[in-house]
């Protein structure tokens, strides 16, 4: 069956789309041929929005996830709501926005964490306006305040944000470029995408992101856990 094609790696700023229904999984997801809804993974959750059938129908979307095949991508809606929904039906796609917003300025944000804090990074998660990374750090000494400020001041730097692709053997031979020790970049399709804060960072990413640094806004870190011997869990919030 044909892959889904990712919208949202060319833009991640589109909010619907018209797509075709390629099949209805039996727990109610349905795989279309193109969306711009992301899927959950590597430590982003899955988009939330409607599908809207021809006739007028909103259905509305609970999660985004990949199928068993991982070329595609099943927008839950539920068993119930996918038995009224037939495969070559095309339907609109409406992303709620101000979510996925606000976890693209949190993603960007966990990118510039990990420079301030240019540790190996151990694990993550994006929320709904809050997200953390956690750092195997040799010794504690972690000031919220400290981290706070140096964060900002990159996110004032307004510096572009750019997606490039390079090829596996062009990972492989520049593994510095993974600082993730947790999530590896998703390979299989021969390159492997990179997301470039300009003049600040370069790492492979597969999420959504701001276009600007100043588009994140303010953010404070809210908590900084110890987690283990080394392991220090550093939570961040949009101020607003």
């Amino acid at each position: 069956m044909a892959a889904t094609t990712l919208l949202f790696r060319d833009d991640a700023y589109a909010t619907s789309c018209e797509a075709k229904i390629l099949a209805i999984t039996p727990e109610g997801g349905i795989i279309l041929d193109r969306t711009v809804f992301y899927a959950q993974g590597g430590g982003q959750p899955g988009d939330t929005g409607a599908l809207v059938t021809s006739a007028g129908e909103r259905i509305e979307i609970a999660n985004t996830v990949y199928g068993a095949d991982r070329s595609q991508i099943a927008h839950l809606v539920g068993s119930e709501a996918a038995s009224r929904l037939k495969e070559g039906e095309t339907v609109t796609l409406e992303l709620d926005w101000p979510r996925r917003l606000k976890r693209m300025r949190v993603h960007t944000a966990l990118h510039l964490l990990s420079v301030v804090l240019p540790y190996p990074v151990t694990g993550g998660s994006i929320g709904d306006g809050d997200g953390r990374l956690d750092f195997d750090i040799p010794d504690a000494g972690l000031d919220k305040a400290d981290v706070t400020e140096k964060l900002n001041a990159l996110i004032a730097r307004d510096a572009a944000v750019t997606e490039r692709w390079i090829t596996d053997e062009e990972l492989d031979a520049n593994p510095g470029l993974v600082k993730t020790m947790s999530v590896k970049p998703p390979r299989g399709s021969g390159r492997v995408r990179l997301v470039e804060i300009d003049g600040i960072d370069l790492q492979p990413c597969g999420g959504t992101h701001v276009r600007r640094t100043a588009e994140i806004g303010s953010v404070v870190i809210t908590d900084i856990e110890k987690k283990g011997k080394q392991n220090r869990r550093v939570r961040l919030s949009l101020a607003d």
